[in-house]
């Protein structure tokens, strides 16, 4: 009996400290609560804007979605964890090198963003590769540093006579040619070289007219009354001056007062050296005066007008050297200089003209000849530069990737300044001495770089829409005002939700809007419509056609200075879907 009580007991005490068991609670379903809470993340390889919460297919080109690497985390957990860290320092979202102790604005008038303690070396959109897909992407990186920047502007041009070498014959006085010492055009000649023979009976009046005044002069000499001296003495210079205004040489005048006879002709000469460009006149020929005879040019020294277009005319200064190569003179090159930029532009080829002198010894350069010029500009000396195949130019910012070490990859927005000729580009802000930057490969840099941000995005709307519902909930708060949502775009395998944004002011003078479609209106000019295809013109000329008040826009979220009516459109700056704009 007694060991039958003993049995009784011990099975007695099992049952309760099973019973006991089974009432006390679990730190199992809490730990799988929370990994529940994380999300796994799915995009499309080759549209990395498709993001879903579930594995399936791409609604664009229908390729299977993969995982997005490290989204397996809870957004309120990374929150939590990123609010616990200590803040660094406070930096400009557009140019990293402008730094901050405490938060404020930057130089832009952007806010600033802070840098917690861990993240001194990647930024937003930031990335991290392993070693085995770097090398399967061939990512290859160049050192950002400071070199002499210089660029090499080729221009055409063509061969033309120098306007300050040139000489024009002109009649002075009526009269009849009546010999020609030069009688073709291209014919050399030097300066003082006679040209023609002119008879004109005015000279030959006025010459008679010197040799009277010479003789009373030779008279009145031994006057004893000084006025009667002077008298003569002028009327004689006036008459000399009468013939040197009509180019009579001072030897001719000199030989008429020694023989004195007047001479029936007078001999005009060359006043330059050159050839001659244009003969007016042949023997017999009546002139009057003011008429041109003949045009002299020196072709030893020549010039080159060249068309430099817009994009290179900041690099042309006067005094740059320049290289002129010519298809007459093959493999050779001649040396010239920059002397004149003229001040306007060609209307219909958008080029300005640019005047280099090159001297021309022999006359192997003919004026209307063809030539290739190559102006050399200078540009920076020890200016910070990266190779150009580093920069993503999206026309509208410009981007490199920089290696921060182990793996990580940080996109940044730079400003650049001149392009040389061996394929380096200046850069103004963005970067510092001495940095790394992505050379090759950067393309798929850049895709992954878009999913992280939008990514990020979405949590953040995400953890947004948490603490809301908390606030809601605390408050007892049913319907939250301004808290209404409209959906976004939809992939293949979920949806995107984002809070209507709130309209602003609507200016009808930055509109622009299609003449055949005037419902589809838009802030961007380079818009094309999506129903024709037509080019946008300015609002204001179809304005009769369109009631604003009734319009129902969509802005992006990130810029909301983008306007459209196109409830599927894009922004055309960061590529964002728009929200409705709440009227």
């Amino acid at each position: 009996m007694k060991s039958k009580a003993i049995m009784f007991l011990i099975v007695g005490i099992l049952l309760g400290a099973g019973a006991t068991y089974l009432l006390l609670p679990k730190a199992g379903p809490a730990v799988t609560t929370l990994q529940e809470g994380a999300k796994q993340l799915y995009s499309c390889g080759m549209h990395p804007q498709v993001i879903s919460d579930k594995p399936g297919n791409c609604p664009i080109c229908g390729m299977e979605l993969t995982p997005i690497r490290g989204t397996a985390q809870s957004p309120g957990t990374a929150a939590a964890a990123k609010t616990d860290r200590k803040i660094l320092y406070w930096r400009a979202p557009m140019d990293p090198t402008e730094i901050y102790d405490r938060p404020g604005k930057s130089k832009m008038g952007m806010d600033l963003v802070p840098v917690y303690e861990g993240d001194e070396a990647g930024g937003a959109g930031s990335i991290q590769i392993d070693g085995r897909i770097r090398q399967n992407m061939n990512l290859r990186t160049a050192p950002v540093e400071r070199r002499d920047l210089s660029r090499t502007i080729r221009a055409q041009g063509q061969v033309t006579y120098a306007q300050d070498r040139e000489a024009a014959l002109n009649a002075k006085v009526h009269g009849w040619i009546d010999k020609l010492f030069v009688n073709t055009a291209g014919q050399q000649v030097r300066k003082g070289d006679p040209l023609l023979e002119i008879y004109s009976p005015e000279l030959v009046t006025t010459q008679e007219e010197y040799l009277l005044a010479l003789r009373n002069r030779d008279e009145l000499a031994a006057s004893p009354y000084a006025n009667v001296r002077e008298s003569a003495e002028r009327t004689l210079a006036a008459a000399r001056k009468r013939l040197e205004l009509w180019d009579v040489p001072a030897d001719e005048i000199a030989k008429l007062a020694e023989t004195k006879t007047a001479r029936r002709t007078l001999v005009l000469r060359a006043a330059a050296s050159g050839i001659v460009t244009h003969k007016a006149v042949v023997e017999g020929d009546e002139v009057m005066p003011g008429k041109d005879l003949f045009h002299i040019a020196d072709l030893d020294t020549v010039w080159i007008e060249a068309a430099v277009y817009e994009s290179d005319l900041a690099y042309v200064r006067r005094g740059m050297p320049a290289d002129v190569r010519l298809d007459q003179i093959p493999g050779e090159e001649l040396e010239g200089r920059v002397d004149f930029v003229y001040p306007y532009l060609d209307r219909k080829s958008r080029a300005n003209n640019v005047r280099i002198v090159v001297g021309n010894p022999g006359g192997r350069l003919k004026p209307d000849m063809y030539a290739t010029v190559s102006i050399q500009s200078p540009g920076g000396q020890g200016v910070l530069a990266v190779p150009s195949e580093a920069i993503l130019d999206s026309g509208v910012r410009k981007i490199v990737f920089v290696a921060q070490g182990e793996g990580l990859f940080e996109p940044r927005e730079i400003r650049t300044g001149l392009e040389s000729s061996d394929g380096f580009v200046e850069v103004t802000s963005g970067l510092l001495d001495g940095e790394r930057v992505v050379v090759s490969g950067q393309f798929l840099l850049d895709s992954e770089s878009r999913t992280r941000e939008a990514i990020a995005k979405m949590r953040s709307a995400a953890s947004g829409r948490e603490a809301a519902e908390t606030i809601g909930a605390t408050k007892g708060m049913e319907d939250m005002e301004g808290m209404e949502e409209t959906p976004m775009a939809t992939t293949g395998a979920g949806s995107q939700k984002a809070v209507q944004a709130a309209r602003p002011a609507v200016d009808p003078e930055k509109l622009f809007a299609c003449p055949m479609h005037p419902d589809f209106i838009t802030t961007d000019p380079d818009a094309r419509c999506p129903e024709c295809g037509m080019a946008l013109v300015p609002l204001k000329e179809i304005k009769e056609k369109v009631d604003l008040d009734k319009v129902q826009f969509y802005t992006c979220e990130m810029h909301p200075e983008f306007l459209t009516t196109d409830p599927k459109g894009r922004c055309p700056i960061c590529g964002m879907n728009v929200v409705k704009v709440k009227k």
